[in-house]
């Protein structure tokens, strides 16, 4: 204003002075002149360096805050005035103009000499090393699918960041950089910001109590059997429980609870199991899912497993149920927000076989970018549990046995060391599961998935007292299963246990009668039989003999040999393997086992373990340990190697 002013009243003063002699007046013109000119130009110089560098200001990240603020949880920046009044007149419209002339400059010159950044993200006075991190920030957002890889692939691989450079990736990257990071093995825990704070317990409210609220707000109608008993009999056991704490006593007297087991137990943790595995139940349901997170199952969950880290049961329950959370793509973003994904990606580099294998299947149910595959209950991931460049060739399916698991029946044989210490030793010494730590090393281009499902001898100590569940229905359940973990895609190879066998057997006819399972006959190249009863098992016989005491289940009588399901399976499986390209490999105990301090059995005889194809291969062991090298060295894995090998040969050099 007072340069508008000044030069007003200078030409004021020329058109009303008297005109001086002729020789004065050039003279004097030009000093005016000059004197206007010269005060335009330093003042408009001024207000524009002063533009300048209030716009370059309000672009800059101010680094020093970042040093203040890299061991916090968030980096704050300064904000736009709300204000309204500042927002009007002449010299706001100037400056607001002004301001876009030299942002396009300086976007410019970003681009000229730092490279294509977004919008967001700023290189002024950001040093050369925080300009990676941001160029990888913007390089993970990519609408190249390989670009973005790319991105997270150097993130993970980064060793030389301060602090406050991860904590920056941590807040600033989307979803799927964050869950491909999880599942990067190089990958370092200080991408992954803490858990934000759970919220409160209601006054003179527990664990168990709310978790016994989320499970009654599910739907109780319209259910399979089993998740109605499941959740009948958590319900019931949590309200007896509670009432028997209000009132100073714990009393027995449920209507399933497993006493003789429990006595030693803390009666909560007992029935926050039940609750958990009623849970597990309702998350293969997607709408109950949408239940279970609306209603805060997420953070009641991550409380649990805070609660319980001394309880590998408890943990491995709640990460069924996330796992089964995680195959419905719309609840990803919830999970995320949770701060579950910097628990698993903690969890996926446990030592443990079972922690690790259940925090993979979540993280790659969650990571739509490199796994179109789904893993549903009971498909778990041994190798590889993380992303990786070495390109996929084959599948190699382990299916275990009658009172089985997916990974305590795959272990190396058990000797008189403390299982304790053998988890801190040397893998190629001592595992607990031997497909997970030597095949994946031998053959590091399969896949290499185990199965578990649901057994019991008796109906005694059947899970679900409604479920009577016969090999053909397990068979058409895992197949399913199967299917959906992309089985059948690649060559696949089949090892198998005990009825795992039979249940292989039967998934392989069952896949020939349906045109859109028939990859997975095309793909078949071997299928291992560990003492397979294709004949029928001794076990059975006993356990039918002595039924009234015992109550055999369905799946032991099925195994008994004048079993008329059991002899047509074996027909029209050799009826069918008769034309199919792929190959045989069995093998069979040749000792007894000890069932208990008084039973001594041959389970699977010689002539029982005969499939009538391929070799047969007996070893001196029992029926428990002849899946169970002693060594890697030992014949049992190596032949087991061998045929591997030999079965994927021309698919492995492709």
């Amino acid at each position: 204003m007072s340069l508008a002013a000044y030069c007003v009243i200078c030409c004021r003063r020329m058109g009303t002075s008297t005109p001086p002699p002729k020789s004065s007046t050039y003279w004097r013109d030009i000093r005016n002149i000059i004197k206007l000119t010269g005060s335009l130009i330093l003042g408009g110089s001024l207000f524009i360096t002063y533009e300048v560098l209030a716009l370059k200001k309000s672009l800059t990240l101010d680094t020093q805050v970042v040093e203040r603020e890299k061991m916090k949880s968030y980096i704050y920046v300064h904000t736009v005035s709300l204000d309204k009044t500042e927002n009007h007149g002449i010299t706001y419209q100037a400056r607001k103009e002004l301001h876009k002339a030299v942002r396009k400059v300086l976007a410019t010159s970003a681009r000229i000499f730092r490279g294509p950044f977004a919008d967001n993200f700023s290189t002024v006075d950001i040093e050369d090393h925080d300009c990676a991190v941001w160029l990888l920030l913007r390089k993970s957002r990519s609408d190249d699918r390989a670009a973005r890889l790319q991105a997270v692939q150097e993130m993970s691989e980064a060793r030389h960041w301060h602090d406050y450079q991860y904590r920056i990736i941590a807040q600033a990257c989307d979803m799927r950089t964050l869950t491909g990071l999880a599942r990067s093995e190089e990958s370092d825990l200080r991408f992954f910001l803490h858990p934000p704070p759970l919220p409160s317990l209601k006054e003179d409210s527990s664990t168990e109590e709310e978790l016994r609220h989320l499970l009654a707000s599910l739907p109780q109608t319209d259910l399979d059997e089993c998740i109605q008993c499941f959740t009948a009999l958590a319900l019931s056991e949590s309200s007896q429980s509670l009432a028997a704490q209000k009132g100073g006593l714990w009393c027995f007297g449920g209507n399933g609870l497993p006493y003789a087991e429990s006595f030693g137990e803390v009666p909560s943790a007992t029935v926050e199991m039940f609750c958990l595995e009623a849970l597990v139940k309702h998350s293969e349901i997607p709408t109950h899912c949408d239940k279970i997170e609306a209603n805060g199952g997420l953070q009641l969950l991550q409380r649990l497993y805070q609660l319980h880290k001394d309880c590998p049961k408890v943990q491995r329950n709640i990460m069924r149920i996330l796992g089964n959370m995680a195959l419905n793509e719309h609840l990803h973003s919830t999970i995320v927000r949770s701060g579950w994904v910097s628990i698993l990606a903690e969890a996926v580099k446990s030592q443990h076989v079972m922690e690790a294998s259940h925090a993979a299947r979540t993280l790659a149910n969650l990571d739509r970018e490199t796994v179109p595959d789904k893993y549903q209950d009971g498909v778990y991931l041994l190798h590889p549990l993380y992303r990786t460049s070495q390109p996929i060739k084959a599948d190699v399916l382990f299916i275990h046995g009658l009172m089985g698991a997916a990974f305590k029946t795959w272990r190396q044989q058990d000797n008189d060391q403390d299982l304790t210490e053998k988890v801190s030793e040397d893998e190629t010494k001592y595992t607990t599961c031997w497909p997970k730590s030597w095949l994946a090393r031998d053959c590091p281009a399969l896949r290499i998935i185990s199965v578990e499902y649901d057994t019991s001898l008796s109906d005694w100590r059947a899970r679900c007292p409604t479920e009577r569940k016969s090999i053909a229905f397990r068979s058409n359940e895992l197949l399913r299963k199967l299917r959906a973990a992309g089985v059948g895609d690649r060559p696949v190879i089949w090892v198998s246990h005990s009825m795992g066998g039979l249940l292989v057997k039967k998934m392989l006819l069952e896949a020939s009668k349906k045109p859109e399972m028939s990859t997975i006959i095309n793909n078949t190249r071997g299928i291992i039989f560990y003492s397979v009863p294709h004949h029928g098992s001794h076990l059975a016989e006993y356990s039918v003999n002595i039924r009234y005491l015992l109550f055999p289940s369905l799946e032991v009588k099925e195994l008994s040999k004048d079993s008329p399901a059991l002899k047509t399976l074996q027909d029209d499986f050799l009826e069918f393997a008769k034309d199919k390209n792929f190959q045989v490999l069995s093998f069979v105990e040749t000792l007894p086992t000890y069932i208990g301090s008084m039973i001594k059995l041959h389970v699977v005889p010689l002539e029982s373990a005969d499939l009538g194809l391929g070799d047969l291969i007996p070893v001196d062991v029992n029926h428990l340990n002849i899946c169970k090298p002693k060594t890697k060295d030992a014949f049992l894995y190596q032949r087991t190697l061998q045929f591997i090998r030999d079965a994927l040969a021309k698919d492995l050099e492709n």
